[in-house]
């Protein structure tokens, strides 16, 4: 993979529950990040005392991250009715040059601020609700 542009990794939002993605204007900083739970099995006949995890078990999630400014109407009112509705519609993450993970997010964080000399500033924290599809992207 070669150096991306770190604007270019995008979220996008289904802004009307009709497969139209939209991507969420104005931010400046995103960071994914990719969990899964592990089960520990190890027992005192574990070969050479060795932690042994099962594999394929164990709860997987997502959660998403960014900070921006204020630019499009749209996607800012949107954000806040996911939250204030506890609402899990369906989100692209794009990452280039490695895929498109996209399923159902919930707003789990949303703040606001601002500073006299300076522009009004948010952050959003997105956490998976279900299951998440990878889409490879074939680009070599």
């Amino acid at each position: 993979m070669a150096v991306q542009a770190g604007k270019d990794l995008l979220v996008k939002v289904d802004m009307t529950s009709d497969r139209q993605f939209e991507t969420i204007a104005g931010l400046r900083a995103t960071r994914v990040s990719f969990n899964a739970e592990a089960v520990d099995v190890t027992t005192l006949d574990s070969e050479g005392g060795w932690r042994e995890l099962l594999a394929g078990a164990g709860v997987r999630s997502c959660s998403i991250s960014g900070s921006g400014v204020f630019r499009d109407a749209g996607t800012d009112e949107r954000a806040r009715q996911l939250f204030f509705d506890g609402l899990t519609p369906d989100f692209q993450i794009v990452i280039p040059e490695f895929g498109v993970v996209e399923g159902p997010f919930q707003v789990t964080s949303l703040e606001y601020a601002g500073q006299l000399n300076g522009e009004a500033t948010y952050e959003l924290s997105l956490q998976s609700a279900g299951i998440l599809i990878f889409t490879p992207d074939l680009v070599v």
